[in-house]
């Protein structure tokens, strides 16, 4: 299945076979027997390629799960003869795992050697879904304040994380230290999280407070691609101060009021995972990165 997997990703036998260490003849005899066994085609030739049948997707689809798995399971081994004892499954979004999670990690490192951490990015999908799920142990969240978390996880306050006006520079609004946010209810906008999401809806409802809709002209989707759009003169912007870590040379960085708008960020962990030394370890760690 792995082979017929590498067949369907390159849409060739030869470049399979090349990607494999295989030869050609080798990989099509492979291909034929699990052909015999599936009681079904396939691939379909196309010209000097291939294109995997209906049943062949479907079991290109389950040879992705299986590696999945068979990863999964040489991680545990290698952790066993590495005298690892436990895993911690470590889940969060883009600027949590730029500032907050590196450091903490070294933290947690430093005392816990013997514990391997599995840290990955979910975004944009929410990271409060993988602990909800039992795919995750630890989640880096942004919670909706006033709204309660799933049914089985506990909420750890970490900080919170206020949103700062990021401005061209040489705007006029720059003569000001400190902005209400309805000093930019005139101005064009450069949206940094386009998604669907706490982040968008904090900033979206603060605007609303201020009496106001932004006038969006620009999606820019991630923090830094916001920046660039403007510096060069396109629009404001608003981003959390988490974000950041790298100010562009070409924009001015003010702090907001009436409201002030802020994003809450937690840990999420499972309830019964509470007690565990590791988690407890992993939390002090995230909230002396947190500050």
């Amino acid at each position: 299945m792995q082979v017929l997997r590498a067949v369907v990703t390159t849409g060739s036998i030869t470049a399979a076979a090349v990607n494999l260490g295989y030869t050609p003849s080798a990989i099509s005899q492979q291909v034929s027997a699990l052909e015999k066994q599936a009681g079904l085609p396939l691939l379909d030739r196309v010209g000097r390629g291939v294109r995997p049948t209906v049943a062949g997707r479907l079991l290109t689809e389950h040879a992705a799960h299986i590696t999945d798995r068979l990863v999964e399971a040489e991680a545990a081994l290698a952790d066993l003869r590495a005298g690892r004892t436990g895993r911690l499954r470590v889940r969060y979004f883009a600027t949590a795992g730029a500032a907050l999670v590196p450091p903490a990690v070294a933290l947690f490192r430093a005392k816990h050697a013997d514990v391997q951490l599995d840290l990955k990015l979910t975004e944009p999908d929410d990271p409060m879904v993988e602990v909800e799920a039992g795919r995750a142990d630890v989640a880096i969240v942004v919670h909706h304040r006033g709204s309660e978390p799933p049914r089985g996880v506990h909420l750890v306050h970490l900080l919170d994380d206020p949103y700062l006006a990021v401005l061209r520079r040489g705007h006029e609004l720059t003569r000001k230290r400190v902005l209400d946010l309805a000093d930019l209810a005139e101005e064009q906008w450069v949206d940094a999280v386009a998604p669907p999401g706490p982040c968008r809806d904090i900033v979206l409802n603060a605007c609303a407070g201020a009496g106001f809709a932004p006038n969006i002209v620009v999606e820019a989707d991630d923090y830094p691609t916001a920046q660039g759009f403007v510096a060069a003169g396109l629009g404001v912007t608003i981003v959390p101060k988490l974000s950041l870590g790298v100010v562009h040379p070409g924009v001015v960085v003010r702090k907001l009021r009436h409201p002030e708008p802020t994003r809450t960020i937690c840990a999420a962990i499972r309830e019964d995972g509470a007690g565990s030394p590791a988690v407890t370890s992993l939390l002090e760690a995230l909230k002396a990165s947190a500050g």
